[in-house]
């Protein structure tokens, strides 16, 4: 359907843009503040008799759950397949959520975990650029997300090609960052 079969003028489409581009500023700088809270002001160790030492594993079948829908996702869109598509970035979205939701939970009670093994360069580099990287994937899935159900699709695809590669290292570096840190080395915080 497009905008002006669905009621939107180009005025009231540019000030819907407007609205949810800064609805997405508040939720990612939100987002951004309590991760830097909880892992450089708070440093985690609440305690409070939960152990959720089994998280890292879960976030990185998360992470590694995300990285192939997104795979999937990408091949259903070169086939045509639009609603598979759909539903599969939907799904690469929710797995992606869930893993901030439980590195969240996790680095709330236990704090970091230190890096112990002989790659500390290559882990520390590693380690910096999917954080980094991470930083705009939940503002640019919003914002692609969006396009898509406004079906502005040039605008989504434009969006979506700094996007996917993004989402896709972040998430494979994630699981590459966990067997890192656990490389025959216990779980322990």
């Amino acid at each position: 359907m497009s905008n002006a079969a669905s009621g939107l003028t180009p005025s009231s489409s540019s000030a819907n843009d407007r609205s949810f581009f800064i609805a997405i500023g508040v939720v990612s700088a939100g987002a951004l503040a309590l991760l830097a809270w909880l892992l450089l002001i708070r440093r985690g160790g609440a305690g409070m008799g939960v152990d959720l030492r089994f998280m890292p594993a879960v976030n990185a079948g998360l992470n590694a759950t995300a990285a192939a829908l997104l795979l999937g996702g990408w091949v259903a869109i070169k086939r045509g397949a639009r609603k598979a598509h759909q539903n599969l970035m939907v799904s690469a979205f929710s797995a992606s959520a869930l893993f901030l939701v439980g590195y969240l939970a996790y680095h709330f009670v236990h704090g970091d975990t230190r890096y112990v093994g002989d790659f500390r360069g290559l882990y520390l580099t590693l380690l910096a650029s999917h954080v980094l990287l991470s930083m705009p994937v939940l503002p640019m899935a919003l914002v692609a997300f969006y396009f898509s159900w406004r079906q502005q699709f040039a605008r989504h695809r434009k969006v979506t090609r700094w996007l996917a590669p993004i989402w896709l290292y972040v998430s494979v570096t994630g699981v590459v960052v966990y067997f890192m840190l656990r490389g025959g080395v216990p779980a322990v915080s």
